[in-house]
């Protein structure tokens, strides 16, 4: 875990030591087994994350026209409720395209919760990730949902519990000082196969004990996701489940917008590093930002078609220095380029300028491709705006876990 000051303005944001989802105040959460998962993290695979004073909420979804139940249900209850208490989550079964069943329940796993912590039913939010069109096993739900302890140090069972090809769970917290307003925000989040921009096989919890209105952390929490979860890319798929949600119960008192959001945009970030860098069977990060596009949509879209290409993460896993693929990668990202400004460097070691190659030491380039991280830098020299994305290699491992998934 990396900790440190990051100074922003007049706000200081600083990266807890083992900081989690339960790290602001007011949070607690716990998980347990219940046979689920067979690949779960300790065995955990049922969790649930609980406030002890209502939050409010927001989220963004995946936007695939087929959406899991657990998807559904949230959206809906956000669309019809102000407060909330709780979220319930599963790993292993994902709930996602059994029909009426799926929703019948996730509603019933949201009301054995509410029903064990003293919060209504349509107070509980629902999230799940695993198979695809397998029904949950209300049974053994039924049987577990007792058994978890919340506890305020609970957050890094909750990250456990929602691993599934993961490797290791990511979680962190950063607080954040502004004046005489002081808070925190936690954060839980898995994936680590399909994976893509526009959310992917992606859960993230987010809490905060600061105080805001709730149009305003809707807001805030598409800006942050636009700019770290939206930015991955581990193999070009999606999924039925994807959700990124934040609660906050406000026993900090009021936050500063400005601050607020630098804060929780450091963490989705540091969150969705975590993310790139554990993809299924990746040996590398791939780090890629585009400066100099017209504008920042331009940017990110140039960013993460390097990240989201096959052939150049083929190339970063095999350490072969073919710097025209991250090229071509630009080139059909839909980003305005001319050639004859296009400027590019692996590391520091810079390999095209001005759409001319460079001659360049093809073995030190080799040796920044085996690195544990890839920085590959791009500058269009058409505008002002910058962005950055992550990505990872290709390896046959990849193909092996995907290949047996279900054998």
């Amino acid at each position: 875990m990396e900790c440190g000051i990051v100074w922003i303005m007049a706000a200081e944001i600083e990266f807890l030591p083992r900081g989690t989802v339960t790290s602001p105040e007011g949070f607690f959460a716990g998980a347990t087994s219940a046979g689920i998962n067979e690949r779960a993290a300790d065995k955990l695979d049922l969790a649930v994350l609980f406030s002890e004073a209502p939050c409010l909420a927001a989220a963004v979804f995946t936007d695939t026209k087929l959406k899991a139940a657990p998807v559904l249900l949230s959206q809906q209850r956000l669309k019809e409720r102000e407060k909330f208490g709780a979220v319930v989550v599963n790993s292993g079964c994902a709930n996602a395209y059994v029909g009426a069943e799926g929703l019948a329940n996730a509603a019933e796993m949201a009301g054995l919760v509410g029903e064990g912590i003293g919060v209504a039913p349509e107070g509980v939010l629902v999230a799940s990730t695993g198979v695809i069109g397998v029904p949950l096993p209300m049974e053994k739900i039924r049987a577990s949902v007792d058994r978890i302890i919340l506890a305020r140090d609970g957050g890094s069972e909750l990250a456990k519990a929602i691993m599934t090809t993961d490797t290791f769970a990511k979680e962190a917290a950063v607080r954040a000082k502004d004046g005489q307003s002081e808070f925190t925000i936690g954060g839980a989040a898995k994936g680590s196969g399909m994976i893509h921009p526009n959310l992917a096989t992606l859960l993230g919890f987010i809490t905060t004990d600061a105080a805001v209105e709730k149009e305003f952390l809707q807001k805030a929490l598409k800006k942050a996701v636009d700019a770290s979860f939206n930015m991955i890319s581990v193999d070009g798929d999606t999924s039925p489940n994807d959700m990124v949600l934040v609660m906050a119960n406000g026993l900090a008192g009021d936050a500063p917008p400005a601050p607020f959001e630098q804060a929780l945009e450091q963490l989705c970030i540091y969150l969705a590093k975590l993310l790139a860098r554990d993809g299924e069977g990746a040996t590398r990060l791939i780090e890629t930002t585009v400066g100099g596009a017209v504008n920042l949509a331009q940017a990110r879209a140039a960013a993460r078609a390097v990240v989201s290409s096959s052939l150049v993460k083929a190339a970063v896993y095999g350490a072969d220095p073919n710097w025209g693929r991250i090229m071509a990668a630009v080139g059909r990202s839909g980003a305005e380029i001319k050639e004859s400004k296009f400027d590019l460097s692996i590391g520091k070691i810079a390999v095209v300028k001005a759409g001319k190659a460079l001659p360049f030491d093809k073995s030190a380039v080799i040796k920044l491709l085996k690195g544990k991280e890839v920085p590959v830098s791009i500058n269009l020299n058409l505008g002002s705006s910058s962005a950055t994305a992550w990505g990872c290699d290709l390896s046959p491992e990849y193909v092996t876990i995907n290949s047996q998934y279900m054998t």
